[in-house]
């Protein structure tokens, strides 16, 4: 087990679910999957959403399981196909049911939508989104009351509750981008925009964050920036993880689960490796991508320090 508290900080993590597609996943997300994703202590649980709000209402209803708990729930909102108005009803629904974090994002084009087509509505970009929460959440709660200390029953006023706003961060470069200078600039103006964590694509190098965090500090990015991570428990599910990013194909990894009787046990192994060699690099924590299952997220967790080592739980993928 590798010791991860540097400097007397223990390193967060965190979890990201998405809607469930049927009742049986409801069930196995609801039964199981929540209450040991919960259990484990997240710093927050973020909720995918659909593209055009098409996931609207299910995940609402996840992120409502998640606010009856100890955990902070993280909405993740896109600028596809809204107007500002639809945008701005949706943001304040979400406050109104008790989210007041949230992940924007640009968002793809729906299937059968070319990159070239129209498909983002009014807001044009994550630092137009970003803008937008901040703006909603200011007309909703411009203010608040606080007690004076030693004066009974007097209260002054401050500012409204703040929104934390997370924003997508891509050590190998977006696939829309020219350079690394264009990402780069492209994360400064989410922070200027309000952006105050970034949390990164996918990627199976620990130099690839490492270096991209020195290249972002180096420019003025000063936001935490969590790696994204996922244990890759079979190949489709690598292939099919690389159709949908774009990454270049992680040929050691693949070559191992190809290998493997126990592809699931490889999968996780090499995320404990790479999640040891961030932390040890520098990360403030962790992000893991869990496709709705809390079986590998836990153990890489327990396996580079931060939960205690589970009892054997068997091959994750049954």
């Amino acid at each position: 087990m590798t010791e991860t508290v540097r400097d007397g900080a223990r390193p967060t993590f965190s979890f990201e679910l998405f809607p469930p597609r049927d009742a049986a996943a409801e069930s196995a997300l609801v039964g199981s999957t929540l209450p040991a994703l919960v259990a484990a202590g997240p710093e927050f649980i973020s909720v995918t959403y659909g593209a055009s709000g098409s996931t609207r209402d299910v995940s609402l209803d996840v992120l409502r399981r998640v606010l009856e708990t100890e955990v902070r729930p993280m909405a993740h909102l896109t600028c596809v196909g809204s107007s500002y108005a639809e945008a701005s009803r949706l943001i304040r629904e979400f406050l109104d049911a008790g989210v007041t974090s949230f992940l924007a994002l640009r968002g793809d084009p729906p299937a059968g939508v070319a990159e070239k087509d129209v498909f983002l509505g009014d807001l044009g970009s994550a630092g137009e989104l970003v803008q937008l929460i901040h703006r909603v959440q200011a007309e909703r709660m411009p203010f608040r009351q606080l007690d004076v200390p030693g004066v009974p029953s007097a209260k002054r006023l401050a500012s409204g509750e703040k929104v934390t706003i997370a924003v997508a961060a891509f050590p190998n470069g977006h696939p829309r981008s020219r350079s690394r200078a264009q990402d780069l600039d492209t994360l400064l103006a989410k922070q200027a925009a309000g952006a105050n964590l970034a949390i990164t694509q996918l990627f199976f190098d620990a130099d690839d964050y490492l270096g991209f965090v020195d290249a972002a500090r180096a420019a003025g990015v000063t936001m935490r920036i969590l790696p994204g991570i996922m244990p890759v428990l079979s190949v489709p599910r690598l292939r099919r993880i690389l159709e949908l990013t774009g990454e270049r194909e992680p040929t050691e990894l693949l070559r191992a689960l190809e290998a493997s009787d126990d592809p699931a046990a490889v999968g996780i192994e090499h995320a404990t490796r790479l999640a040891s060699t961030l932390l040890q690099g520098g990360a403030p924590g962790l992000h893991l991508y869990t496709f709705n299952r809390h079986e590998a997220p836990l153990a890489v967790l327990a396996g580079v320090g931060l939960l205690p080592i589970p009892e054997p739980i068997g091959n994750p993928l049954a």
